[in-house]
């Protein structure tokens, strides 16, 4: 866990070097990808894209439930930043490939964060062995990055930032938003709280990884919680151990 100020100092920190398996979370790579390459002409969000069988995937996401085979780039990147949708995911991926996300994680700097294969409903023995990994020290750092515009870019980072902003799953860190300053779980880029995340979920993965501001302070996290699938009653304590990471940025944000 890691948790920064707007400066970058650490406010709090816990194993934040330690690479992790983090889910969904790299799809932020490949959003800052996409929007990068938006921002330098060579891709444009008015493209339309068309799902294709190898980019099959089923579980998080709305697409493989929709009867549209084709919709604008944009909209497919609006998919994976609010509801994580693996389809969107892989048609992106297959559109500006691995290496240029590798790239983009090198450019970052990202030293231990990577999202390292498509999203697979199956992982065979030649696949790799988690969609992402990452540590919660260079996460904090890229969402306070982001959050300043200066990761990819003012323009690529807040294409990003819009993109990301209407995540539906507050169910971890997003919680405490919406129980103690009453924001719109569907809407965090305008209002009071600005807002903006990243989750993961897999079996033995919860991570949560963002940024929020409320008047002059900001505060980026990130929370990642790893355990054996043989124990997945520990999924209660990881849970509960997120939202107490959200109250504490919550008290670190209000006046």
């Amino acid at each position: 866990m890691s948790v920064r100020d707007a400066s970058g100092m650490p406010l709090s920190s816990d194993r934040a070097d330690v690479p992790l398996r983090t889910a969904s979370v790299g799809k932020v790579l490949l959003l800052l990808t996409v929007a990068s390459q938006v921002g330098d002409g060579s891709l444009s969000v008015d493209e339309v894209l068309r799902r294709k069988p190898v980019d099959a995937v089923a579980d998080s996401g709305l697409w493989w439930q929709l009867s549209v085979d084709e919709l604008p780039m944009g909209d497919v990147a609006r998919l994976v930043g609010s509801v994580s949708d693996n389809l969107a995911t892989n048609v992106l991926l297959r559109k500006v490939g691995l290496e240029a996300v590798a790239g983009t994680a090198a450019y970052l700097g990202l030293e231990r964060t990577a999202l390292h294969d498509k999203v697979r409903d199956v992982r065979g023995p030649g696949d790799a062995a988690t969609l992402s990994t990452g540590t919660a020290e260079e996460l904090s750092l890229l969402m306070l990055r982001l959050a300043s515009g200066t990761a990819m870019g003012a323009e690529a980072d807040s294409l990003v930032r819009q993109w990301l902003s209407a995540n539906v799953d507050l169910s971890m860190v997003g919680a405490a938003f919406v129980e103690r300053l009453g924001m719109d779980p569907l809407a965090h880029l305008e209002g009071p709280v600005r807002f903006f995340n990243k989750t993961g979920t897999d079996a033995g993965v919860r991570a949560d990884v963002g940024a929020a501001s409320l008047g002059d302070r900001t505060v980026a996290w990130a929370a990642i919680a790893n355990w054996s699938t043989e124990n997945e009653a520990l999924m209660a304590e990881a849970m509960a151990g997120m939202r107490r990471i959200g109250q504490e940025i919550v008290d670190l944000l209000s006046p």
